[in-house]
């Protein structure tokens, strides 16, 4: 295989669930176009994402997506050198769409095609050239939180991820939407329920730290779910709904860091503590995990908000790491809604 040159582009797709996006970038990590159309309308009134609904939405709107990052990117499908796409883990409708789309571009061009593990994109964001002064050296511990996903995973290398930890029962962002639902917030109610936090007394409620001090880096949000509904069970006013907001929050973050305490200690030989996924965007937890990071001596490293949530630039860059190691993958690969991060073929 032939080696990727810095200027030669590489296109990114991301349908893994209610985010449609494209990506283009320099294989020297310049993003030169990039969109993210949200579902976020048509999911609101069923509360949750609706699979088939999605699969639908990705199917009717991905390929403007890709014309527009070209024609932002000022070049064609005949300017691209690989084209990377999301085929796992994820809603299957919408893996289908984006990794069909993304084998046809890369037959009809003669050019390689990555399948991005969805995870990997959110593990490998962070170097990026820009993210963090002088790049980020492998091995690095991730912090993944999102709706979805919530691991401690260390990151050794190009498709080598070790899981130290993982939940036992919610995902933190599941516990935040459905804790805002609780309190009568919009969804997705992670960012609702922060901008409430903000105005409440986080030490009103008493709160449980689930796992807190316990050995390994495992997490459980099931038990704090349940606290917060035994407390709306028994009425609140707007002050009292703003305070439970906040000791969620707290109860949230104090345990998250906790966990990443715990994580570090079993990784010694790390060169950052790295938080990415959509949860990964609230300022509170972001302000705890630097603490701990900042205690053992280590940064602490977050893409930009906007790289945190899913989107494409992550996938294409992904492809960028996996094709300078020399990683590609048959046209007949699979999409698959389940796809652990240990099952990765790693780079030699």
């Amino acid at each position: 295989m032939r080696s990727l040159q810095d200027d030669e582009l590489v296109l990114g797709l991301e349908s893994s669930c209610d985010e449609t996006a494209a990506a283009i970038l320099r294989a020297d990590g310049t993003i030169l176009a990039e969109a993210v159309l949200s579902q976020l309308a048509e999911h609101t009134p069923y509360g949750g994402v609706v699979p088939e609904i999605a699969a639908r939405s990705h199917l009717a709107h991905l390929p403007a997506l890709v014309r527009r990052v070209l024609d932002q990117a000022g070049t064609t499908p005949a300017g691209l050198a690989a084209v990377a796409a999301t085929a796992g883990p994820g809603l299957i409708g919408g893996l289908i769409v984006g990794a069909t789309l993304g084998k046809g571009i890369a037959i009809a061009q003669g050019i390689p095609y990555l399948a991005i593990n969805h995870l990997e994109g959110h593990a490998l964001t962070p170097r990026l050239p820009g993210v963090h002064p002088g790049g980020l050296a492998f091995p690095y511990l991730l912090l993944l939180l999102s709706g979805g996903h919530c691991q401690c995973v260390l990151v050794e290398g190009v498709g080598r991820h070790r899981r130290l930890g993982t939940t036992l029962d919610d995902a933190v962002g599941e516990a935040f939407d459905k804790s805002a639902k609780l309190l009568g917030l919009p969804w997705p109610g992670g960012p609702h329920l922060e901008r409430l936090a903000a105005t409440g007394d986080a030490k009103r409620f008493t709160l449980p730290r689930p796992l807190l001090g316990r050995a390994g880096c495992d997490f459980s949000f099931s038990g704090l779910k349940t606290a917060v509904a035994n407390i709306v069970a028994k009425g609140l006013d707007p002050q009292g709904r703003a305070d439970l907001a906040a000791g969620f929050q707290a109860a949230v973050s104090a345990t998250l860091a906790d966990r990443a305490a715990h994580a570090l200690a079993m990784a010694p030989g790390a060169t950052a503590l790295v938080v990415s996924g959509g949860v990964a965007a609230n300022q509170g937890i972001r302000t705890a995990l630097a603490g701990v990071a900042a205690r053992a001596g280590l940064p602490l490293v977050a893409p930009p908000i906007r790289l945190c949530t899913d989107n494409a630039v992550m996938i294409a860059w992904a492809g960028i790491e996996r094709l300078r190691a020399g990683l590609t993958e048959p046209l007949d690969h699979a999409p698959r809604p389940r796809w652990p991060l240990g099952e990765l073929v790693a780079a030699g």
